[in-house]
């Protein structure tokens, strides 16, 4: 909730009125705020200088092309985990030397496109995946290098859909075997061996669980050196958590880049870091309008415009989001559920939530919603998606038009 603030009972993001954006963008729409995206990811880049570095935004979070473009002027890298994901970082004059090709289920159209465009590395997570690149990359003629992700089997201890560290999971190969892997790979003449990638979960404000993968990262980069790999960089993703409730902590991205490159120091590697979320959460509110108020037995509903299409993440996740009324109003009186036109009783944005009255016609901001929202939003019951806004120098513009009817049956026959 970084960028938003009232004006005269009237809710702004960066000085601009909401309810000016709403009034001509329409409900439901994503309005995100350039300078807290620029804000975020210029506190790891302060807090890394000195040492060699790349900030690889992870644009699952939020891959819009003006987002993209806003962080590739910054200087910003990318780690992508699709063919699409690399053709919108293209799209946006993104820089392919500065981008890592991560996830366990990458296709051979997708390495080769990747080899095509001269991405940085391939965080690999499996031996057939290591085979894949290697042979695509022999009929290009080029070599391609990689970093194999190790799963350091430590508890990331968040939800368990967003937790990637454990040996439960599909992620990376046990860092147990890792060595001998990376023996079996000498064979592959057409890859460069040259780092080592771990991620082990996102949503965290507990250090402790990420220096530990660290540590054992680095205790295996010292055991690949004394066999003679040369070992260039360490990927050691992201997953920093950011406040979804007012008393949550500030997310604290110099502390946590800080930790993360003193531990590096005077070991002669390249840090990467993958951040998402920790840039463009704050960042981002979902505005909706109260459509109905509506009672069943002891229960109050808020039905408003905007549905689990929309954003899934409280459905999908149980997740928090504030939700504040572009018109400031006194106390909160009323406990509710929060539902949209979705016909599924898990289509909620908030359940039993104490909130200011609010009646139909009223619009809403549903908080911290610049991460995991559009990109997750779908045509469920063949709902156009919502419309999205960047508010950049004290005015704003539409980054993405909300998608029409007939945009819901192109490419049908």
């Amino acid at each position: 909730m970084k960028p938003l603030d009232y004006r005269d009972r009237t809710l702004t993001c960066d000085g601009v009125a909401l309810a000016d954006v709403a009034a001509k963008a329409g409900t439901p729409c994503y309005v995100y705020s350039a300078a807290t995206i620029l804000a975020n990811y210029r506190a790891y880049e302060d807090a890394l200088q000195g040492a060699p570095h790349t900030v690889c935004y992870a644009m699952k979070a939020n891959g819009n092309l003006a987002i993209l473009r806003l962080l590739a002027r910054a200087g910003a890298g990318f780690d992508i985990v699709s063919g699409g994901e690399l053709h919108r970082v293209l799209k946006a004059g993104g820089d392919p030397a500065k981008v890592v090709f991560s996830g366990v289920g990458k296709t051979a159209e997708e390495i080769d496109a990747a080899l095509a465009a001269g991405i940085f590395a391939f965080n690999c997570e499996s031996e057939p995946e290591l085979a894949l690149v290697d042979a695509l990359a022999h009929r290009r003629g080029v070599k391609a290098r990689v970093a194999l992700r190790v799963n350091p089997d430590v508890d990331a201890a968040t939800h368990a859909y967003i937790s990637t560290g454990s040996l439960a999971h599909k992620f990376g190969i046990d860092i147990g075997e890792a060595e001998a892997v990376y023996e079996r790979a000498r064979q592959h003449a057409n890859l460069l061996l040259e780092g080592v990638s771990c991620h082990i979960g996102s949503q965290q404000f507990d250090f402790d669980p990420m220096l530990q993968a660290a540590d054992r990262v680095l205790e295996l980069i010292v055991c690949l050196r004394a066999k003679g790999f040369s070992i260039r960089h360490v990927d050691l993703g992201g997953g920093l958590g950011i406040a979804y409730k007012p008393d949550d902590p500030a997310p604290p991205i110099g502390e946590f880049a800080t930790a993360l490159r003193e531990k590096v120091a005077g070991q002669g590697l390249h840090l990467f870091l993958e951040p998402g979320r920790s840039i463009v959460g704050d960042a981002g509110v979902l505005l909706a309008r109260v459509l109905y108020r509506k009672k069943g037995g002891e229960k109050e509903f808020v039905i408003v415009d905007a549905a689990m299409n929309d954003l899934i993440r409280p459905a999908l996740y149980d997740a928090h989001h504030e939700i504040l009324p572009l018109r400031a109003t006194q106390g909160c009186g009323l406990r509710a559920d929060v539902v949209g036109p979705v016909c599924e009783s898990g289509d909620f944005l908030a359940q039993d939530r104490q909130m200011p009255d609010v009646f139909p016609g009223d619009l809403l901001a549903v908080c911290t919603a610049g991460a995991y929202g559009f990109v997750q939003a779908s045509n469920y019951n063949a709902r156009p998606r919502p419309a999205e806004v960047l508010i950049e120098d004290g005015s704003w513009r539409v980054i993405r038009a909300r998608e029409s009817l007939d945009d819901l049956i192109r490419g049908e026959e």
